[in-house]
């Protein structure tokens, strides 16, 4: 048969017939950028002759690339030279030597995970249009469930730990004043909340985005290796009742993000129960070490906080980002906070079982399928594999403190529990200078001058902070299963090759 031609339907000047795309020449686009990433990013992440970074200056990056946007399209041989820019000039996060943040290294399941999710572009909300990633969710939040030790529990994946501290924060107000939701802030008591001075700072950005305001977060001291002092927190608890606030919330941490240091849960959830407040656990830099037997005792105490953050982009190498929000209720309180019964998305009189239909109990609408990616390496290593990368981290860690020890130039803040190994390089030019205020002053710019160095060299990234009274000092983090015993002597000579003239 002779198919019939249509004619040419116009609409407002538009021509409505046929794709508008050229699908052939997409596809050849994709292919060739997936050659351009694997050989470029992947196959040269573990090459330690690779630079860590190409560093230029912003004035000068945005003339090297081509950022305007422009009326017309360009070619794609021009798209994939800027790919090759984006490339070059990215810091290479996947480099054994990349040791500047809470996440590092390569996890090739992971990857392959987050192409997959990336090229099927789901939103995270119904069973309707997500079904596999809902049932991942929920599978994998069954299981991290299971390692904090609650014999059940609800929780979801959100856009990193600070929103998961947002998310406790926000529920433990609405468990003790649940007329909050639709009443709002008026007519409410003073309500203050406690967490340590060495808190991650979301949750001040918290207290101030959902109206606590930041004056009415409580920081408890810490003792000298950073830990929440739990006399410390009772005494202020007292005290704010004494002055007529509310406290409603207490937030724990395992692993803080400077010292790496593990507050003691049960001591602080003895508190909790006598005053009746919401302990929340953030663990997002140490909740991992769940997956170890050997180092699991650091949270001891944690299944009896009613909320935790863990994020396994971290130390388990799941992707930025990936994090999770788990509580131990299971009466649908995340869902009775946080709906809104949306009737274009959560019909309830749909064909399959609704309770599946999870996004309700998000602030998101749209919402991507994290899951995936932990759930993908999980499968690939099974709990054991996940397990040896945590205790290889910490091992590696104490390899690192022992050479500190044993170089001159070279002392160790204090001695870690984790993988934060926080020290500072003394060049010779001080090394016998007394240390007074002088040499405090002068050992403060060091850190600062060695790192802008080794950025322009290319040679390796190593954060440094100052802290609580200490000047300026290194911190590394040990967790990629690319790093090397040869990587952490390799750091130690290039910061005295790079600091010695100082």
């Amino acid at each position: 048969m002779v198919p019939r031609r249509k004619n040419t339907v116009f609409v407002d000047g538009v021509i409505l017939n046929g794709p508008t795309t050229d699908a052939k020449a997409g596809e050849k686009f994709v292919e060739a950028a997936c050659r351009l990433i694997m050989e470029e990013v992947v196959l040269k992440a573990t090459d330690i002759n690779e630079k860590v970074c190409e560093w230029r200056p912003p004035e000068q990056l945005k003339q090297l690339l081509d950022l305007e946007l422009r009326d017309t399209g360009e070619p794609h041989h021009r798209l994939l030279e800027l790919c090759q820019d984006v490339i070059r000039y990215s810091v290479k996060t996947n480099h054994p030597r990349f040791f500047n943040q809470l996440y590092a290294g390569l996890d090739y399941y992971s990857l392959v995970a987050r192409f997959m999710t990336e090229a099927l572009n789901p939103s995270v909300y119904t069973y309707e249009v997500s079904p596999v990633f809902l049932l991942v969710e929920e599978a994998v939040l069954k299981k991290m469930i299971e390692f904090i030790g609650w014999k059940e529990g609800d929780g979801i994946f959100n856009p990193g730990g600070s929103v998961s501290n947002m998310y406790a924060m926000n529920l433990a107000r609405y468990k003790y004043c649940p007329d909050i939701k639709e009443k709002g802030l008026s007519g409410l008591p003073r309500l203050i909340l406690f967490t340590s001075a060495e808190c991650h700072y979301s949750m001040k950005k918290a207290a101030s985005f959902l109206g606590i305001g930041t004056e009415n977060v409580c920081f408890v001291e810490t003792d000298g290796r950073g830990k929440m002092i739990p006399e410390e927190l009772e005494r202020q608890v007292w005290q704010a009742k004494k002055e007529g606030a509310a406290p409603f919330l207490v937030c724990a941490t395992s692993g803080t993000t400077v010292l790496g240091a593990f507050d003691p849960l049960d001591e602080i959830a003895d508190v909790c129960e006598r005053h009746g407040l919401w302990l929340h656990v953030d663990a997002s830099w140490g909740g991992s070490a769940l997956m170890s037997r050997k180092h699991r005792k650091l949270l001891h105490g944690i299944h009896r906080a009613d909320s935790v953050a863990w994020n396994p982009h971290k130390m388990l190498m799941a992707g930025i980002q990936c994090c999770a929000f788990l509580v131990k209720d299971k009466s649908d309180l995340l869902k009775k906070c946080y709906s809104a019964k949306a009737s274009y998305l959560f019909q309830q009189d749909k064909f399959y079982d609704v309770s599946y239909d999870t996004g309700d109990k998000s602030i998101q609408c749209s919402r991507r399928p994290d899951a995936f990616k932990f759930w993908m390496t999980w499968k690939a290593l099974g709990t054991l594999g996940l397990e040896e990368k945590v205790n290889r981290a910490l091992a590696l860690s104490r390899y690192l403190v022992e050479e500190i020890k044993k170089r001159e130039g070279f002392k160790l803040l204090m001695e870690p529990e984790y993988a934060n190994v926080c020290f500072w390089y003394i060049p010779p030019s001080l090394r016998e200078m007394e240390e007074g205020p002088e040499f405090w002053a002068k050992l403060h710019l060091v850190a600062p001058a060695i790192k802008e160095r080794m950025m322009k060299k290319g040679s390796l990234m190593l954060g440094y902070q100052p802290h609580r009274g200490k000047v300026n000092f290194f911190r590394q983090v040990l967790i990629s299963p690319q790093v090397r015993r040869e990587d952490m002597d390799f750091l130690l000579d290039e910061i005295d090759l790079l600091g010695r003239d100082m």
